[in-house]
């Protein structure tokens, strides 16, 4: 041991000094929280179903250079906020995920998966940065995201918004609104990036030292600035959608014109742009005023050069990604109820003897769909029939399962209605379950979280 360092303070065996807890920012989902996250899982699943989009799950970890060649060097993600790390065993360079768009077109391409057509794909999972938490952004923090590869027109663009904005309405949310802009195509936004810099090359002394950084490296991030002191250098400054050609210009018609069909109202933002380098053409953002400053919910855009730019054969795309905590806090900040998860049947067990026959009534109604949660021995034992009672209204079941010795005596169980206030009681026989049980079951949907 180091000379300087203190050695580890003696305490009692098999026990650890200190409390471990999460990394900030990396945080633990709890029940009955975590029937929040549940719930917008399962209807975004449904939703991309009826969309035709198929599910992808790709590495949690990738190489760094995918992610450095994909998103740009002069990226706040590649300069500041990845976790990256080398690999002790053979000295490679990894990084933990900060968003999935690489990755997805990473396996697309390894797997020649676009050799027999397009593909509509989502995913769903946690990626990592290194940024300050703040409300609905975390370290670690989750996201779900729809990617069309394979496919070059405005028709696609404008049907994987229109999938988001139902997804919107599938959660009840309202108060969100569409901005959009065109990024046109790489020889365009040289032409716009040799004006960009000129003119904040005139108004240097008003840039804040990220403008400044940016200037001759990523010009274009400076339009997406939040501070107040630049907005008016930023407004004066040229659009890049004066630098379109006709092919560009034709493609972002097509999009506005395949929203209005669908009677999807949208604002033109000429300042829109995105933070990775990939994007081109049509580029968009779902926005809300409810959570404050932070108010985008959903980006996303055209990324036609990135499968090629990763070492695949080119081929056109197009997606989004949603940040899971910011959805539901918005879903939470408007006051909608979820449905909690809550046991159909709560069986309370008087004593040990009936356990057996618990456990088997209860793996017999769950195979035929009935939710059931038993109540379980401690070290004192089973406890009262009060105190039973009072952790199966506490469940939230419907019903209460009691195995009383008169009623297993007859080879029968009790079954006592615990929502309706009726406080009905009538007995089932044990040797035929299924025939009973359906008359137990519900759609999971009797418990409210409210908010």
């Amino acid at each position: 041991m180091d000379e300087n360092q203190a050695a580890p303070k003696a305490g009692k065996p098999g026990v650890k000094a200190g409390k471990l807890t999460a990394i900030k920012g990396m945080n633990d989902i709890l029940p009955p929280d975590s029937a929040r996250w549940e719930w917008l899982e399962a209807r975004v699943r449904a939703l991309m179903a009826r969309y035709a989009y198929r599910n992808i799950r790709t590495p949690v970890v990738e190489t760094t250079p995918l992610f450095v060649r994909g998103l740009g060097e002069v990226t706040d993600i590649v300069e500041k906020e990845m976790y990256s790390f080398e690999d002790r065993l053979n000295g490679e360079a990894l990084t933990l995920r900060p968003e999935n768009t690489a990755g997805v077109v990473r396996a697309v391409a390894e797997h020649s998966m676009l050799y027999e057509g397009g593909k509509r794909l989502y995913y769903m999972g946690p990626m990592f940065r290194h940024e300050r938490p703040q409300r609905g952004r975390y370290r670690q923090f989750h996201q779900i995201g729809a990617e069309a590869l394979g496919f070059a027109g405005p028709d696609v663009d404008a049907e994987i918004i229109l999938l988001a904005d139902a997804l919107w309405k599938e959660l009840g949310l309202k108060d969100v609104r569409l901005e959009i802009n065109s990024l046109g195509q790489p020889e365009e936004r040289k032409l716009h990036r040799a004006e960009l810099i000129a003119h904040f090359e005139k108004h240097a002394s008003v840039l804040d030292e990220d403008g400044k950084r940016r200037l001759h490296s990523n010009p274009l991030r400076i339009l997406d600035t939040k501070n107040p002191a630049m907005r008016e250098v930023v407004e004066s400054a040229p659009r890049l959608i004066d630098f379109l050609g006709e092919t560009s210009l034709a493609h972002f018609s097509g999009l506005k014109a395949n929203l209005e069909a669908n009677g999807l109202a949208y604002t033109v933002n000429p300042r829109l742009v995105r933070g990775m380098d990939y994007y081109n053409l049509s580029v968009f953002e779902f926005i809300t005023e409810s959570l404050g400053s932070q108010g985008t919910i959903c980006a996303g855009g055209r990324y036609d050069y990135l499968i090629e730019q990763i070492g695949g054969k080119a081929a056109p795309a197009v997606g989004w990604a949603l940040g899971v905590e910011r959805v539901l806090e918005l879903v939470k900040e408007q006051g909608a109820d979820i449905p909690a998860l809550v046991p159909d049947v709560y069986a309370i067990i008087p004593d040990a003897v009936a356990v057996p026959v618990a456990l088997r009534t209860l793996q017999a109604l769950r195979a035929a769909g009935v939710s059931a949660q038993m109540h379980a021995a401690t070290a004192e034992g089973m406890g009262s029939m009060k105190s039973q009672f009072k952790k199966a209204d506490a469940s939230g079941a419907r019903f209460a399962l009691i195995f009383g010795a008169d009623e297993l005596a007859q080879g029968m169980c009790m079954v006592k209605s615990l929502r309706d206030g009726s406080g009905e009681q009538r007995t089932q026989p044990l040797a035929s379950v299924d025939t009973w049980a359906p008359t137990l079951q519900s759609n999971r949907s009797t418990g409210i979280i409210h908010g």
